[in-house]
């Protein structure tokens, strides 16, 4: 990667900078309302980030979870296409742009063109100010734009569409049609939910339309037949690693160093990509002498795999393997693929 390219790193001093003298009472008592508003039913007509306290608590509390939830959603696309380069993205209801500060560290080069479209002016304006302080040239050439998200969306024609943690703040019907609609617009579509039952229904209700529309899943299935997992008996999610920095920290009231955030995702495209053989879907257990990974498999099934001692490479291939990697990797010997 490019020196240059944005990281989790980059974020976090863009924040500090910005949100340098926030009170941290006030923002806690702007995190708590947050909370209890995601938490309980937001009316799709008015947004959740109403005025500067409110997306500036918002910001500091949530956009270095989102950024890495995403970024991870990035890399398994492009590990599924390594070739293929978006040379536009649309951020549907990015607010103050965590997605696109992810797509503008995923590949080499400045970027993307990005156009981000919330109704939260608040939002946007905020995001504008990140991405300026940023230094980062495809941060700082993003088009922030107002929009309603929903139904009467008309995006333009773009390579990549993300939409991170928005499907919750719609109702069903504009879930759907806004779904359809980018399944018309892009080429690629990254879709991340909070990684609870609920949060996985509606990932694999987007997931359902954009099959039906004609795009096939990249990632994290490794088919794009019907999810083999039993409605209502578990779900589907991945866990990705925050650092979290004094500021973080403060705002959310914790001690640790880091968190882990759980989400739930998907990747669909319109141009062919390479699927992974399986899917590691839970993080792997590690015993004496043997490695359990719950796998969902190519075949359309869930599978425990059992990599002992005696698999020789796969057995050390496998103590390194983490929740949401391909199984095998790609890059494992071919010996160790083969077992």
């Amino acid at each position: 990667m490019n020196a240059t390219l944005p990281t989790a790193e980059a974020l976090r001093t863009a924040l500090a900078v910005l949100l340098d003298g926030l009170p941290p009472r006030k923002a806690t008592q702007a995190v708590d309302r947050l909370i209890a508003s995601y938490r309980g039913t937001t009316p799709t007509d008015t947004p959740v980030l109403r005025d500067r306290s409110d997306v500036v608590a918002y910001a500091a509390y949530r956009m270095p979870a989102t950024f890495e939830a995403v970024r991870a959603c990035l890399d398994a696309l492009r590990d599924a296409a390594p070739a293929w380069v978006p040379a536009t993205h649309t951020d549907i209801g990015g607010g103050t742009g965590a997605a696109t500060w992810a797509v503008a560290g995923a590949w080499e080069g400045d970027g993307p063109r990005t156009t981000v479209l919330d109704w939260a002016e608040p939002a946007l304006a905020l995001g504008r100010e990140l991405a300026e302080v940023s230094g980062i040239p495809g941060l700082r050439t993003a088009a922030w734009q107002r929009a309603r998200i929903g139904t009467g969306l008309e995006p333009a024609p773009t390579d990549l569409a993300t939409v991170s943690y928005v499907l919750k703040e719609l109702a069903p019907a504009d879930r759907a049609v806004l779904v359809d609609t980018l399944a018309g617009a892009a080429q690629a579509v990254v879709i991340v939910e909070p990684g609870t039952p609920d949060g996985y229904t509606r990932v694999i209700e987007a997931r359902d339309r954009l099959i039906a529309a004609g795009m096939t899943v990249a990632a994290p299935c490794p088919h794009s037949a019907a999810c083999p997992i039993e409605p209502g008996t578990d779900w589907c999610h991945f866990s990705a690693r925050v650092s979290r920095s004094s500021l973080h920290r403060q705002v959310k009231g914790g001690s640790l160093s880091h968190e882990d955030e759980k989400f739930s995702y998907v990747v669909a495209t319109r141009f062919p990509t390479t699927p992974v053989p399986a899917r590691v879907t839970r993080r792997p257990q590690i015993r004496k002498g043997q490695v359990l990974l719950e796998l969902c498999t190519g075949d359309d099934a869930l599978q425990r795999a059992t990599v002992t001692k005696r698999h020789g490479g796969l057995y050390r291939t496998a103590r390194d393997t983490d929740w949401g990697d391909p199984w095998p990797p790609r890059d494992a010997p071919e010996d160790d693929r083969n077992g």
